[in-house]
């Protein structure tokens, strides 16, 4: 396809762009994530690797079509989502207030686990999870979306490095990864498939990706090809952090017949056989790992969602007051904006940092774990669902309304996610 005249305008060098894109791959591969591909790769070694290069496949669709519609448009995701009913605005309110609850205390207390570990003798993991809390607010509340960025990219590269490190370190079977990209399902392994292809790297920070294209400065379909870019390489890298952890999963798991804990408690297991395989800095630097990613989940959640919670006010005030659009969550005012100045955008980074902090000295991870993983399935169904529904309507401009494969890629995705949500709802300990 030909450049368009706003596409030339571009600097060559398009990779310095780059950014969003990795800061919500990072956001929502968290720790529970790690578990689950970890878990696969100890109970199947490399068989389910295909399930999760697919995974990242699927998210990158997702996110390119959320990125789409607020370049596209010049507005955000709730302007098309309002545009189906009010039913949507509603549904994402309620959803929004119960997920931040649980998953504050999730995020806080994934990220107080290593460092519990790592200072033997020191504070409790519910007092440094709290401290990771705070230290979150102060973060996102003194500084906008550039400087977020930077702290994200940080930690990126050190969860990164050291997950690689480790990866290459226990010599994974490059013939037995090759074999397992081929699709085939073992025996009850179809749950651990679906968790693997529709959990890892996703949930509603996918919606906030928009919002933090619009925040880098993207608001025009200029900078669409970056955007694509930038999306394609952060679920690349996210595919390549993942198959290391199958890698562990796989090699030093599997193959040696160790177990791991479900839930976050599981990471400081793999810590434990890596000591007794290699040594204890080994252990210590993959529990610096583990708090990194667990920490990305922390800053970008914190960020991120409270964007989205900010636009749903505005969007409640503009249908409160009869205007049609609520312009001031606009991707050009989101761009030119101070978003992380005004109240609702503070409010709800509040509400993620003190309410959860009950949940955290509640010293239940795993029923934690469970209800987080309910609510991030609740969502996703309902994003791939609005997102194919806006993007093959005339609400998007017709140059950039889906084609066969990424209307191909959110309907297998609808049904994932519908499959993944009846699953998780049955898992829960009635």
């Amino acid at each position: 396809m030909a450049k368009t005249r706003e596409e030339a305008q571009l600097p060559k060098s398009r990779w310095r762009y780059i950014g969003p894109g990795l800061v919500v791959a990072a956001t929502g591969v968290g720790a529970g994530d790690l578990v689950a591909t970890s878990v696969a790769g100890e109970r199947f070694g490399y068989t389910l690797l295909w399930a999760a290069v697919l995974g990242c496949v699927i998210k990158i669709s997702l996110a390119e079509a959320t990125g789409r519609w607020h370049l596209s448009t010049g507005t955000t995701i709730f302007e098309g989502w309002r545009s189906l009913g009010p039913w949507t605005t509603w549904y994402f309110g309620v959803y929004v207030v119960i997920w931040g609850f649980v998953y504050g205390g999730v995020a806080m207390s994934a990220s107080g686990l290593p460092l519990e570990a790592l200072w033997e003798g020191g504070p409790s993991y519910q007092t440094w999870g709290l401290l990771c809390g705070l230290l979150g607010l102060v973060c996102v509340w003194f500084n906008r979306y550039a400087v977020i960025e930077k702290i994200m990219m940080a930690l990126i590269l050190v969860m990164f490095v050291v997950v690689v490190t480790i990866a290459v370190r226990v010599t994974p079977d490059l013939g037995d990864m090759g074999a397992g990209l081929w699709p085939t399902l073992p025996d009850d392994s179809i749950f651990y498939t679906l968790g693997l292809m529709g959990g890892v790297g996703g949930s509603i920070t996918l919606a906030a990706y928009g919002f933090w294209v619009n925040a880098k400065g993207w608001a025009t379909p200029r900078w669409m090809s970056v955007m694509r870019l930038d999306n394609r390489v952060a679920y690349v890298m996210t595919g390549i952090f993942v198959i290391s952890m199958m890698v562990v999963g796989a090699e030093l798991l599997h193959a040696g017949s160790d177990a791991i804990s479900e839930g976050d408690q599981g990471l400081l297991d793999i810590g434990n056989v890596l000591e007794q395989r290699f040594d204890a800095v080994t252990s210590d630097l993959f529990l610096i790992g583990f708090f990194a990613t667990a920490f990305t989940s922390v800053i970008g959640v914190w960020h991120g969602v409270s964007l989205l919670f900010t636009a749903f006010v505005a969007r409640l005030r503009a249908d409160r007051e009869g205007r049609g659009t609520a312009s001031e969550t606009g991707a050009r005012a989101l761009a030119e904006g101070t978003p992380e100045r005004t109240w609702p955008f503070r409010a709800y980074l509040l509400w993620l940092t003190f309410p959860p902090m009950i949940l955290v000295y509640q010293d239940r991870p795993v029923e934690l774990t469970l209800t987080y993983g309910v609510l991030g399935a609740v969502f996703m169904p309902f994003l791939a669902i609005t997102l194919l529904w806006l993007l093959n309507s005339d609400r998007a401009p017709r140059e950039w309304r889906n084609g066969p494969v990424s209307n191909v890629m959110l309907v297998g995705a609808a049904v994932l996610f519908l499959v993944v949500c009846v699953h998780e709802i049955q898992d829960l300990p009635w």
